[in-house]
C-alpha cells in the first residue's frame, strides 16, 4: 500500500505558505500584517517588530504601533522608516507610533496584482514539483515490485485529484486577493 499522506501534507503546506505570503501583500486597507518582517534594533539585537510592540489597525488608512517598552520607540520608528519597500512615514507622540497608509494608485494596484500573479505561479510550480515527486515515488515502488500496477494507477488518480483540489483552492484565494487589491 502506497501512502499519499506525506505528499498531501506537502501540498497543503505549499498552499498555507502561499496564504501567509499573501498577508504581506499590500491592499488598499491597513492591516497589521503589513509590518511583518520588520526587524527592530532592541536590547542589543535585531528582533521582529511584533515581539517589541503591539500592532493595531484602528482605521482603514492607519496603523498604530505601541512599543511594550517606551525606550524602544525611536528604534521602532527608525525600523519602519528605513524599510523602503513599504514607503511609510511614521510619526510618534512619545508613546505610540502612528503610520498613515496612503491609498494605492491604480498603477500601483496593477503592479501589486502582477506580483500576485508571480506568487501564484511560484506556488503552482511548487505543487507540480510535489506531484512529480509523488508520481516518481509511486513509479519506483511499482518498479521495485513493492506495489502492484493497479495500486500505482490508483496513486496517480489520488495525486491528480488532490492536485486539482489544491489548484482550485489556490485559484479561489488568489481571486479573492486580487479583488481586494483592485477595490478602491
Amino acid at each position: 500500500m502506497f501512502d499519499t499522506k506525506p505528499f498531501e501534507e506537502k501540498m497543503n503546506q505549499a498552499l498555507a505558505h502561499f496564504e501567509d505570503d499573501l498577508k504581506k501583500v499590500r491592499t488598499g486597507r491597513a492591516h497589521p500584517g503589513m509590518l511583518e518582517g520588520i526587524m527592530v534594533e532592541a536590547y542589543g539585537s535585531k528582533m521582529p517588530l511584533n515581539q517589541v510592540a503591539n500592532i493595531l489597525a484602528p482605521e482603514p488608512q492607519m496603523l498604530q504601533v505601541t512599543p511594550f517598552d517606551p525606550t524602544n520607540l525611536k528604534a521602532v520608528v527608525a525600523a519602519i522608516r528605513d524599510n523602503q519597500s513599504l514607503g511609510f512615514n511614521p510619526s510618534d507622540d512619545g508613546r505610540v507610533v502612528r503610520i498613515p497608509v496612503p491609498p494605492l494608485t491604480t498603477e500601483r494596484r496593477q503592479q501589486i496584482a502582477k506580483q500576485l500573479g508571480q506568487k501564484v505561479e511560484d506556488c503552482r510550480v511548487a505543487l507540480r514539483n510535489i506531484r512529480h515527486d509523488a508520481l516518481k515515488a509511486s513509479k519506483k515502488a511499482k518498479d521495485d515490485k513493492t506495489i502492484p500496477e493497479n495500486e500505482s494507477q490508483r496513486v496517480e488518480r489520488v495525486i491528480d485529484d488532490l492536485m486539482k483540489d489544491i489548484q482550485s483552492k489556490l485559484e479561489v484565494v488568489a481571486k479573492a486577493k486580487e479583488t481586494e487589491i483592485m477595490t478602491m
